[in-house]
């Protein structure tokens, strides 16, 4: 069976890089100016030659976003299920190796804390766990999203992969997308990284989408841990996966997130830095490339930059957001995930939404729609 996994071995991490470092402006220009983007036109736009138009790519991102999708941010917030992981990574604050409190959410507790985003104004939730199958499994998955489904129009999952008939099986209950990470496509390195668990397996993970899309899941979100290894070259990747994806499951929409590094307990720093601008121009290539695809910024990202994107291409923000299983009130102090950036509530983030001449959207989709 034909998976990503036949496309990403005719490319080389080394080749790629060299690729981006031999981009010209005038290579750039020609892409911005071409009207049907291909891989190639991405690839000029993620180059350091491009930074030098990005004042021209942040006007055309913020055209392209109003023209597909208006002047409105879709606003949601994460619901951390549990801590528990049995995979040791090396930038995570719930790697099996950090010796910490481990929680699990009871149904009672589940039922509490998505009361407080309900009062929040939430109706699109993100379920997030740990990586451990069997204290959170499938099962757990089912029964957490029968719980919270007559209170939320748009349940999301953000778990371990999952095979193809698990993943049919939480469709049918009503999961509406599914956001995995490959985290980085480069493999040589990516065993240091996750060198215990299930996730250390590159290939597994590799083909996740593959398996999503199959059980015919509404919305694939992707992305990469922004700040491994050289991000041009993992987002070039990424981009690839994502090309590879709509053309192969055409029915779903996707959508990439651009998670950066950030302080968890026991992690490393950093092997690359991100700065603003870098981050702005990888926004920017995504949208002139492809422009339906939606583009989600969490409160990993400072109130600044936050602010700023608005207009320059999100389609959809996180906030409000606790990063640790029981963190909007059963358990607060219990360990986060990672540290966030932004920590403005939900009413002040629509506020700033407004301000900015944009509508925040708290519900634009809802399971009768597809039949659930």
């Amino acid at each position: 069976m034909k998976s990503f996994k036949d496309v990403f071995e005719n490319y080389q991490w080394d080749e790629v890089k060299n690729k981006l470092e031999k981009v010209s402006l005038a290579d750039v220009r020609y892409s911005l100016q071409k009207k049907n983007k291909t891989l190639d036109d991405f690839l000029n736009l993620l180059s350091p030659a491009a930074s030098q138009e990005l004042e021209l790519m942040a006007g055309m991102t913020q055209m392209l976003t109003q023209k597909r999708f208006g002047k409105t941010i879709q606003l949601y917030a994460p619901l951390y299920l549990s801590n528990e992981c049995q995979n040791i990574c090396t930038y995570c604050g719930f790697s099996l190796d950090n010796n910490l409190k481990r929680k699990t959410l009871s149904d009672t507790e589940l039922m509490i804390e998505a009361s407080v985003l309900k009062s929040m104004g939430v109706s699109h939730v993100l379920l997030v766990s740990g990586e451990a199958n069997k204290i959170v499994g499938v099962p757990y998955f089912q029964n957490a999203v029968r719980k919270l489904k007559p209170h939320f129009s748009n349940i999301s999952i953000e778990v371990q992969p999952l095979m193809e008939d698990e993943y049919k099986l939480l469709h049918e209950e009503g999961v509406h997308s599914v956001l995995v990470y490959q985290e980085t496509y480069h493999q040589d390195v990516y065993r240091e990284y996750h060198p215990k668990g299930k996730k250390s397996n590159f290939h597994f993970r590799l083909e996740t989408p593959d398996r999503i899309g199959r059980a015919g899941i509404h919305k694939i979100g992707l992305g990469v841990l922004l700040g491994l290894e050289d991000w041009r070259v993992d987002s070039f990747f990424n981009a690839l996966h994502i090309d590879y994806l709509q053309k192969q499951y055409w029915k779903s929409k996707f959508s990439v997130s651009f998670p950066r590094l950030r302080p968890a307990e026991g992690i490393i720093e950093p092997n690359f830095i991100m700065e603003d601008k870098d981050l702005l121009q990888l926004i920017c290539a995504y949208r002139i490339w492809n422009e339906d695809l939606e583009i989600s910024i969490s409160t990993r990202e400072n109130e600044v930059f936050r602010n700023n994107i608005v207009s320059l291409g999100a389609t959809a923000m996180s906030a409000g957001s606790k990063t640790n299983p029981g963190g909007y009130a059963v358990d607060k102090e219990s360990l986060e995930q990672f540290e966030t950036s932004d920590e403005r509530s939900m009413e002040e983030i629509k506020t700033m939404i407004k301000k900015a001449g944009y509508d925040p959207v708290m519900k634009d989709w809802d399971s009768v729609y597809s039949g659930f």
